[in-house]
């Protein structure tokens, strides 16, 4: 079944603002939560839609590649692609707590639940693969739950009690007159438990480090910079909470011919100095292959031809680029006393004739005007 555009998901227009899709967001996540509906599958699925959505559009820069690429860059299993430094989990019990806590008498006493942390591959591609989309094998070092405890941070036979003096949450709380401060609580470390006997392997933690290995699917028409967010392979979390989400941050090597702005590409093509005279036909590179380009006679150094659709072509769009090729003129150098002798006889016929060099006649005239106007 084909995903929901995000928009309709949370019920917005397109150009709504951070205000209406918070708003939109907190109104359907109030009515589909589980606390509220009790079991309905129907009702938990659209509450995870809702949050996937969310997630998007409320991130500036995940919301811009969800835009130009739609639900294709995040074929990998991702909800998003966004901006991100460094990252770190989020703990889900603090973000529901205060969102719903008041009405479900939700969050407080329960056991810390801190989602894994998100980690950040960047990756190179060539322009070719940047343009038809390719499939990359990444391999990551990350955390993974423990196989031996599997997450539990305890061996077999070892007993887990809920930490006494935060009551499973990892923190504590001080009033101190009209201010809160919150801290970790230094009895469990923050993991909410005390274990008898921890696990040889992880020493507690319930992960270990790992080396993975992931494929990639790079959809057609990304840039550098955009970034590709595979859900759920970043770390593990801790106590069992979901893992975090892997983000692969594209770079696109430089093409030895073409160079490229959004979805145009520009070449600089190389033309004889008698073929820029007298006009001619020449093959010039596309990314489809050779196409043919007419010269026209009298061609200067610096003319733009425009070939429409040879370009890159947007992935949600389908809209086509063109190629810009530049004409350099170029100048023969190590002649012969023969070549040299017939570019003298082609001076001396151009000579005196203006017709034949437009900018040059024009420009000496200007100079002359110049220096004429100077000694007024």
């Amino acid at each position: 079944m084909a995903k929901r555009d995000y928009y309709e998901v949370l019920g917005i227009q397109k150009g709504a603002d951070e205000k209406e899709i918070k708003r939109a967001y907190k109104r359907l996540a109030m009515k589909y939560h589980p606390d509220r509906t009790k079991g309905d599958k129907e009702s938990e699925e659209k509450f995870k839609e809702i949050n996937e959505a969310y997630e998007v559009l409320a991130d500036k820069e995940k919301r811009a590649t969800y835009d130009q690429f739609g639900h294709a860059a995040f074929e990998n299993g991702g909800a998003g692609a966004g901006g991100f430094g460094g990252f770190s989990g989020a703990d889900f019990g603090d973000i529901f707590g205060d969102m719903f806590g008041d009405i479900f008498g939700g969050g407080r006493g329960r056991q810390r639940v801190v989602r894994g942390e998100d980690l950040r591959y960047d990756i190179e591609i060539t322009l070719e693969e940047a343009v038809r989309g390719t499939k990359k094998d990444i391999q990551i070092n990350t955390l993974a739950q423990c196989e031996h405890c599997h997450g539990s941070g305890a061996e077999k036979d070892s007993k887990v009690e809920t930490c006494a003096t935060c009551h499973g949450t990892g923190r504590i709380r001080q009033q101190r007159g009209f201010f809160v401060t919150e801290a970790t609580c230094p009895h469990c470390n923050g993991s909410g438990k005390k274990i008898e006997k921890p696990c040889k392997k992880c020493h507690g933690d319930g992960r270990v480090h790992k080396k993975k290995n992931l494929s990639v699917t790079i959809p057609t028409g990304v840039d550098t910079g955009n970034q590709l967010r595979l859900s759920g392979e970043g770390a593990a979390g801790e106590n069992g909470a979901p893992a975090g989400d892997l983000y692969v941050v594209i770079h696109v090597k430089e093409h030895h011919i073409f160079e490229r702005d959004g979805s145009n590409l520009y070449c600089e093509v190389p033309i004889s100095f008698t073929m820029a005279a007298l006009g001619g036909e020449i093959e010039v590179p596309t990314l489809d292959g050779r196409v043919k380009l007419k010269i026209p006679e009298g061609t200067q150094t610096g003319k733009l031809f425009r070939m429409r659709g040879k370009g890159i072509t947007a992935a949600r769009s389908g809209y086509a680029g063109d190629l810009i090729c530049k004409i350099i003129v170029e100048t023969p150098i190590s002649l012969n006393e023969e070549q040299k002798e017939l570019l003298r006889k082609l001076e001396e016929s151009l000579a005196g004739h203006s017709q034949h060099r437009p900018k040059s006649a024009g420009f000496f005239d200007g100079v002359k005007k110049f220096f004429d106007n100077l000694g007024k």
